[in-house]
C-alpha cells in the first residue's frame, strides 16, 4: 500500500442520534473524504484491552487482527476497501489500539484518494487526549442537537439506553465534554454546528464546513441520498431508514409529542443548564425536583434495564442478525481470554 502521502483525520463529536449519520454521508459524497459507517473501534475495544495483556508484537497482531475482523463484520460493509494487517502493523509508531484505529481509517482514506479520513465515532470524545496524542492535526466536528430530541429517537432505537433519565446524564454528560474540548482546542480545528441549522439551511451550513476543512463543496453532497453508501446504511437497519431521502427540514421539536410532560421535565431538571448554554429554551417549570429522588432514581434504573430488553425483543430480526457477526467476534475474543487464563492456573 502507497505511503507517499498522509491523510488528515476528522472527528465527529456529541451524542448519536443526532444527524451524525447524515453528516457522515454527506462528507462521503465529497472527493477529498473517506467517511465509511463506523464500527466504534474505541468504544468497543478499550474495555477489553485487559485481556490482551501487555502489547508485545505477538499481542499486538492479535489485537489488529480482532479489530480488522470486527471491522469487516460491521453491519454496513466498507465497500472496495480490503485493510491490510500487516501495513498496519508495519506502519504503527507504537503499540497502541488508537494506532490501529488511525491507520484503519487512513487506509479507507488512501484507498478513496482523499485529503481526510472522518470517523464518526461521537463518543470518542471522551478519548481526545489519545487521539490528539496519534493525530496532532485532528479536526473535530461538533454535531449537536436539542438532547430531548435525541432522546425521543433513542427510545425508538436498538442501541443505547432507554428511560429518559439515564439519556438525560448520557446527553448531558458528552456534550459538557465537547464544550470543555471546545475551550482546549486550537480554533482551526473545531467546528460546531446544531443538527436543527443543518436541516434548516443544509446548503449554507455545508458550504462553511467545507470552507472550515478547506476543501471544495459540490452539490452532490446534499444528494447523498442517491449514493451506495446511503442505501447501504439505510438498508442495514430501521434506524437509518431517512437517510434514503432528502433531507427532512422540520425534524425538530419531535419531543413535544413523542415525550411525555413528565419526561420532558426529568431531562431538563437533568440537563437544563447544557440545554441553556446550547440556546434551547426549556418548556417545564422544573418544579417537580422529587423527580430525581433515590428512591425515583432506583425506579429508573430497573425501568431502564427492563426496556433495553424489551426493545430488543421487539426488534426486527434482520436488524439483530447483521450485528450478530460482531457479536460473535466479542464473544471469541473474551472466551478465548478466559481459557488462556485457565491455562495459567
Amino acid at each position: 500500500m502507497s505511503n507517499f502521502y498522509h491523510p488528515k483525520g476528522i472527528q465527529i463529536i456529541g451524542t448519536q442520534r443526532s444527524g451524525s449519520n447524515l453528516l457522515r454521508v454527506i462528507l462521503d459524497q465529497s472527493a477529498e473524504i473517506a467517511s465509511p459507517h463506523p464500527p466504534h473501534i474505541l468504544v468497543t475495544f478499550v474495555p477489553l484491552l485487559q485481556f490482551y495483556g501487555d502489547l508485545d508484537a505477538i499481542a499486538y497482531r492479535t489485537l489488529i487482527n480482532d479489530v480488522v475482523d470486527y471491522v469487516e463484520a460491521n453491519p454496513v460493509p466498507w465497500e472496495g476497501i480490503k485493510l491490510d494487517r500487516n501495513w498496519i502493523f508495519d506502519n504503527s509508531e507504537c503499540f497502541c489500539l488508537f494506532e490501529i484505529n488511525k491507520l484503519i481509517y487512513k487506509q479507507a482514506a488512501i484507498h478513496k484518494g482523499a485529503k481526510y479520513w472522518c470517523c464518526k465515532s461521537m463518543a470518542n470524545v471522551h478519548f481526545s487526549t489519545e487521539l490528539d496524542n496519534h493525530s496532532p492535526d485532528l479536526k473535530y466536528i461538533y454535531l449537536y442537537r436539542d438532547g430531548r430530541d435525541v432522546a425521543a429517537s433513542f427510545k425508538k432505537a436498538i442501541v443505547g439506553e432507554k428511560h429518559i433519565y439515564h439519556l438525560a446524564r448520557q446527553w448531558k454528560h458528552d456534550q459538557t465534554a465537547c464544550i470543555k474540548l471546545a475551550e482546549s482546542v486550537e480554533e482551526n480545528r473545531f467546528f460546531a454546528l446544531s443538527y436543527e441549522t443543518l436541516i434548516e439551511y443544509p446548503e449554507a451550513t455545508v458550504k462553511r464546513l467545507c470552507s472550515f476543512l478547506e476543501i471544495d463543496y459540490s452539490e452532490s453532497m446534499l444528494s447523498f441520498y442517491d449514493s451506495s453508501e446511503s442505501k447501504a446504511t439505510a438498508a442495514a437497519g430501521e434506524m437509518w431508514q431517512n437517510l434514503e431521502k432528502p433531507i427532512i427540514s422540520n425534524n425538530s421539536r419531535k419531543y413535544l409529542s413523542e415525550l411525555t410532560k413528565d419526561e420532558i421535565e426529568i431531562f431538563e431538571l437533568v440537563s437544563y443548564d447544557v440545554l441553556k448554554e446550547l440556546k434551547y429554551p426549556l418548556v417545564t417549570s422544573l418544579n417537580n425536583v422529587e423527580a430525581l429522588s433515590p428512591e425515583a432514581l432506583e425506579k429508573y434504573q430497573f425501568f431502564n434495564e427492563t426496556l433495553k430488553k424489551e426493545i430488543l425483543v421487539n426488534a426486527k430480526k434482520s436488524d439483530l442478525e447483521k450485528r450478530e457477526n460482531q457479536l460473535r467476534i466479542l464473544r471469541d475474543i473474551k472466551n478465548n481470554a478466559l481459557k488462556e487464563f485457565a491455562n495459567l492456573d
